[in-house]
């Protein structure tokens, strides 16, 4: 019994000592970027994606389909790629 204890409290203390790292492992973090080049292929990749957003609105109904907000917001991302 009291080797039984003894155990759980060591396994207690380890937990206590290790618990960012069996964080990190078992619920990484998903906004974390090692590099600067993740990061910059990340929000590429964000722009990217709302601008296929945008153009399938326009490929449905025409141009005349997109709200102000959204050609503005097209326009933006537009100047952002180039």
């Amino acid at each position: 019994m009291n080797t039984l204890l003894i155990l759980l409290a060591v396994a207690v203390i380890f937990i206590y000592f290790f618990r960012k790292n069996l964080k990190e492992k078992f619920i990484p973090n998903k906004e974390k970027y090692y590099t600067i080049d993740d990061r910059f292929n990340a929000e590429r990749k964000e722009r990217q994606n709302e601008i296929d957003e945008l153009l399938s609105k326009i490929g449905k109904n025409g141009l005349s389909d997109l709200s102000p907000k959204d050609k503005q917001r097209l326009d933006e991302l537009s100047k952002k790629t180039n």
